[in-house]
């Protein structure tokens, strides 16, 4: 079989059985992951039947990490992380170290050396970022502050994780005779890492933004997103190139950068499918890597794994949340929300392997840990709560802390309206907004606009409201409003998306022709205006007024037409 059969194969065999198994985990109300991670195993060299290329599926890996990790920079954002310092940094330092702890006894126990112990430990003290968000964003728990304590605490581990990945080839990587000592290696290493981030902040300031910004203007969203892959894959290898750092890390810088500008909501938006996929095969080759003969022999370091994860984990955290003053509900929430691993631990596992840190057995251990957590994570999620809101109706467990809640609940008396597109409706829509005490999120496709916008200190999002990511950084989660202005969308992608994310938000939009109107409201929007149908009634309006008909007359008139026009899909013909 040829070479180029294989990678055809090995790329169409992960994704099939990806999605088979993933569909599978998802009917069964798993997390996908544990799909993913199981068609590895049944594409493996372990079990009969078609063998996927081992060394192929490891070059798809590799890019899955560098879109994974550019995804990650793209979310960082340090006013988060500055907002719950005061919990995040120690609680999650903290458990790094007793994870990093338990590691390394419950390894050095099974023979284990003790640098190989801690840094498995480390590995396993990092949740899943993916895992993490879906399960407090399906419990409405995302924007409270819960959801802030534990998105600052995973921030903190990322970044951990990410010295870490810098660190360990400088104290396990090669070591050439009469070479230098390791203080000059650590050294030469961080001067390197200042060297590339010195780099990324000037391409970050001065580049990449105009380069975009040619980009954005051609109105290509093709050209957009091969963009933001050639900038996310060339930072990423040109930082393994010219200064000897992880793919990894370069990947997390230029995500870093890109999120920070006004590209940011577009760039993950457009990045996310190509991310999806190549995440899909990064599990999908950790999967491959699951010898069931070596479970059997391993159990001991499989059941210590579990416990440290489900167990010395969320203990950790639940008491130092405890310790830093923060109520039990919140605590016990950040707690078990954080009992899972994923993503990360593999990657620093894979990293450690390939520098003889990790023996094979630590990837069985890895993915049983990684399988059971995700399954149980939620329903131990929902379970906390459920015992919570119980002790809260008994009086053993004082009210819900204030601020507790959705963000809509913190301020209810606070619209929120996201706009469509800054033409001449929605510009004048929005000044209407604005001197009625609302403050509306404009999402725009035009760079330009979105810019000058900025400047004018207006809220703005650059990008296609259509795609679920821009409406999420759009705040349409906490939004009660989202009006589409803008001509020549497909209103009903929109809609649909925002309902996706926002079942009960109110939706007005706009359609160009009365024929569109229907499709819109079958899709989900409250309203829907037509502009013929509104040229139509001002000029009838004005003619009636000059024929001598009373206002009262006319605003009679006005609603009854309307009714037929936006109420009724097909209008019957008057009686002849």
């Amino acid at each position: 079989m040829s070479h180029e059969i294989n990678l055809i194969l090995t790329l169409t065999g992960g994704l099939l059985a990806a999605l088979v198994l993933g569909l599978g985990a998802k009917r069964l109300n798993m997390s996908p992951i544990v799909g993913y991670l199981l068609a590895g195993f049944v594409i493996g060299p372990f079990t009969p039947g078609f063998v996927a290329d081992g060394e192929m599926a490891n070059q798809f890996a590799e890019i899955g990490v560098i879109l994974l990790m550019f995804g990650v920079g793209l979310h960082f954002h340090l006013k988060d992380l500055m907002a719950v310092r005061g919990v995040a940094v120690p609680g999650a330092i903290a458990q790094i170290a007793v994870s990093a702890a338990l590691g390394a006894v419950a390894s050095h126990a099974l023979g284990w050396p003790w640098s190989a112990g801690i840094v498995f430990g480390i590995a396993i003290s990092v949740a899943s970022t993916v895992v993490l968000t879906r399960v407090l964003a399906d419990n409405r728990a995302l924007h409270t502050p819960t959801g802030h304590i534990a998105v600052g605490w995973l921030i903190v581990e990322d970044l951990f994780t990410i010295l870490v990945l810098l660190l360990l080839p400088v104290f396990y990587g090669p070591k050439e005779a009469g070479g230098p000592g390791f203080g000059l290696t650590l050294g030469l290493a961080l001067l390197k890492l200042g060297g590339l981030v010195a780099v990324a902040a000037v391409a970050g300031r001065w580049l990449l933004p105009r380069f975009f910004g040619h980009v954005a203007r051609t109105g290509s969203r093709e050209l957009f997103t091969l963009a933001v892959l050639a900038v996310a894959l060339g930072l990423a290898v040109g930082s393994a190139l010219v200064f000897g750092a992880s793919m990894a890390l370069g990947a997390f810088l230029a995500g870093m950068i890109v999120g920070q500008s006004e590209f940011g909501a577009r760039a993950a938006s457009d990045a996310l499918p190509m991310r999806d996929a190549f995440a899909v095969l990064f599990f999908v080759s950790v999967g491959m890597l699951l010898d069931p003969f070596t479970v059997l022999a391993q159990w001991r370091l499989e059941l210590a794994t579990l416990g440290i994860v489900l167990v010395g984990k969320p203990l950790a955290a639940l008491v130092v949340v405890l310790v830093l003053r923060r109520p039990l509900a919140v605590a016990a929430a950040v707690a078990v929300a954080l009992a899972q691993i994923g993503e990360f631990s593999f990657i620093l596992a894979s990293m450690a392997a390939g520098l003889g840190v990790l023996p094979r057995e630590a990837f069985n251990a890895l993915v049983v840990a990684s399988v059971v957590s995700i399954v149980l994570n939620p329903w131990l999620y929902q379970g906390t709560e459920a015992l919570m809101a119980r002790l809260r109706r008994s009086g053993r467990l004082a009210a819900r802390p204030a601020g507790e809640g959705t963000a809509a609940e913190a301020h209810p008396d606070a619209h929120r309206a996201v706009v469509v597109g800054y033409g001449p409706v929605g510009r004048t829509l929005c000044r209407i907004l604005r001197e009625a005490g609302i403050e509306p999120v404009v999402v725009e496709m035009n760079i330009e606009t979105v810019r000058a916008l900025h400047a004018a200190g207006l809220p703005a999002v650059h990008g296609d409201a259509s795609r679920r990511d821009i409406l999420h950084h759009a705040g349409v989660e906490e939004a009660q409003s989202l009006l589409i202005t803008a001509s020549g969308l497909d209103a009903r992608e929109i809609v649909a998306a925002a309902l996706d994310l926002a079942p009960s938000i109110r939706i007005v939009s706009r359609a160009g022709y009365l024929s569109e109107a229907e499709g819109q409201r079958r899709a989900g929007a409250q309203a829907v205006f037509s502009c013929e149908g509104e040229v139509a009634l001002s000029m009838a309006a004005w003619l009636m007024a000059a024929l001598g008909a009373t206002d009262e007359q006319i605003d009679r008139e006005r609603d009854r037409v309307r009714r037929e026009l936006f109420e009724k899909p097909d209008p019957a013909p008057a009686a002849g």
